[in-house]
């Protein structure tokens, strides 16, 4: 028997969107008031989602307590307080929301092998979400 489960995190980060390919006029067109040269920030919502077989013992996916705390270890600790432009992974790309929650997938993907993953949905803001499944 297959479940689902989908936990929620929250962590406050910073960034600028801005492309060094393109010119700072195609910058401020193309990213409007989030390419400010200082930066702003966002109170994010993550959710991970896992899905496996129902063990018969515990009658759970996975422990939430293995999931929370491979959460706290790799995500919140990496990217909580933090300005994603400053961060490796976004060395060479633009830290938007897409690529963070895909970031944030292949972290997931690579380390948390007690479930398998579904997708990562980040919301930005109330009116912005982002959802990454993995390549198809």
């Amino acid at each position: 028997m297959k479940a689902h489960l989908t936990r929620r995190y929250m962590f406050s980060a910073s960034h600028r969107l801005h492309s060094d390919e393109m010119s700072a006029e195609q910058n401020r067109q193309t990213y409007g008031k989030c390419n400010n040269p200082h930066g702003h920030g966002h109170n994010y919502t993550v959710e991970i989602t896992v899905s496996g077989q129902v063990d018969e013992q515990t009658g759970m996916v996975c422990n939430l307590a293995d999931l929370d705390s491979f959460v706290h270890n790799h995500i919140l600790e990496r990217y909580d307080h933090q300005n994603l432009n400053l961060l490796a992974e976004f060395a060479k790309q633009v830290p938007t929301t897409e690529n963070l929650c895909i970031a944030i997938y292949e972290i997931v993907k690579r380390g948390f092998l007690k479930a398998h993953l579904e997708k990562v949905r980040i919301e930005e803001t109330m009116k912005n979400s982002f959802e990454y499944a993995g390549d198809l």
